[in-house]
């Protein structure tokens, strides 16, 4: 079961670094302390890099200090008078686990308040507007044919902000894990970086004394100090490495773009297999969590389409079946072409669909979750995009076995609706 999100914490901005205070405040910290006693046996603290304890007692002695590091910053450090290494790295190993996992809490609750809550209520009220709004017109008689066209115009701009609305409450629930996979590269990125800028200094030191004249042995006594064969070979080494890790938040950034602009009119004319693989991508970190995805793509013809709604559509049964599965379970993502239509299957392994809920799961606004943690549009965005590309979308679900969503749709080469 999930932990239940604490209404209460900060939003966080991911560019600022979390402190140990910060990671420790979602935490049992009676329970942590327990297991550290039990673990070191010894007296200890765990304490900021200022040295301030923030849990235990400053121990008398000879202190060993132990850092703590969270996405390869250091945040603080266990201080034990234990002189027993594997249990103070047992001890380290075990805090650091906590952290990492307290930090993805921290993101993943302050992002889904953010994106789906705090948007709910607002979203209900354009929803009975709208309901409103149709109700008045179909009283009117006079000008029917104008007051259509304005009808027309009004639900078309609802349907829209549904729309952004639910790219939005998607995106809410991917950026945790998004952001933890950009900020990987970025953190040894900037170390690299950090450590290059050191072998500058050498080798300028190094460039220094061969400008002032000095002789052979000096300089050939100062690039034996400095170490200069290591610094050249792992300068090389930290520049591939850097590049490599920029070339992956590079693909993260395009996947995302991928669906990002759902309001984008555009027909294009693409292998849908790509386009899946770049929601997957994206959604990998969101569904690894409880889930291994599998993907089967067949040898599809490119088809005119607009790729952001279909990578839309998917995203959101992607999300649905990793929130079916409670742990360690299995989505797989098929395609398949046959009679000229495409056949998208998204199948999981998790609970299943009651039956009595099966006939509504299309509805807008339906949704089984606790208020506030869905807007209910998903499946009713996705139905409604697919028809618009002359597709349907049908379903098989058996409660306790899983469930498996199946998106036909023709091949076009002419436009849609």
């Amino acid at each position: 079961m999930e932990p239940e999100i604490d209404k209460n914490l900060p939003l966080i901005d991911f560019d600022e670094e979390l402190t140990l205070e910060q990671l420790l405040s979602p935490i049992n910290k009676n329970q942590l302390f327990v297991s550290l006693s039990e673990l070191l046996d010894a007296e200890f603290c765990i304490s900021t890099p200022n040295g301030e304890c923030l849990l235990g007692k400053k121990p008398d002695g000879d202190i060993t200090k132990s850092p703590l590091t969270a996405d390869m910053e250091v945040v603080g450090f266990i201080e034990t008078i234990l002189k027993n290494k594997e249990k103070i790295d047992s001890a380290r190993k075990l805090v650091e686990l906590i952290l990492h996992g307290s930090a993805r809490y921290l993101m993943a609750s302050t992002l889904h308040l953010q994106a789906i809550k705090d948007d709910y209520e607002k979203l209900q009220e354009k929803h009975n507007a709208l309901q409103q709004s149709e109700k008045r017109y179909k009283d009117l008689s006079e000008n029917l044919e104008i007051r259509v066209e304005e009808q027309v115009k009004t639900i078309e701009n609802r349907q829209f902000q549904l729309y952004q609305a639910e790219k939005m409450a998607s995106i809410g629930q991917l950026a945790a894990g998004v952001a933890h996979e950009i900020n990987n590269p970025m953190g040894f990125i900037k170390s690299n970086l950090s450590t290059a800028c050191s072998y500058v200094d050498d080798i300028s030191d190094i460039i220094s004394i061969v400008k002032e004249g000095s002789c052979a042995d000096e300089i050939r006594k100062r690039l034996v100090e400095k170490d200069i064969d290591f610094i050249l070979e792992d300068f090389q080494v930290l520049l591939k490495e850097s590049i490599d890790g920029a070339n992956r938040v590079s693909s993260i950034v395009k996947d995302l773009k991928g669906f990002s602009n759902i309001d984008r009119s555009d027909e294009e004319v693409v292998d849908i297999n790509d386009v899946l693989q770049g929601v997957c991508n994206v959604s990998k970190p969101e569904i690894s969590k409880k889930a291994e995805l599998i993907l089967n793509f067949s040898d599809l013809p490119a088809t005119k389409c607009k790729p952001a709604h279909i990578g839309q559509t998917v995203l959101n049964m992607l999300l649905n079946a990793a929130n079916a599965i409670k742990d360690n379970g299995t989505i797989t993502v098929s395609t398949i072409y046959e009679n000229n239509h495409i056949l998208i299957s998204v199948k999981d392994n998790g609970e299943g669909i009651p039956e009595d809920v099966l006939p509504r799961i299309f509805d807008p606004f339906f949704t089984t979750k606790q208020v506030g943690d869905g807007t209910g549009l998903g499946l009713s965005v996705s139905h409604d995009m697919i028809k618009s590309h002359g597709g349907e979308i049908t379903v098989e679900s058996t409660p306790g076995a899983g469930t498996c969503f199946n998106i036909f749709m023709p091949i076009s080469t002419n436009g849609f609706a």
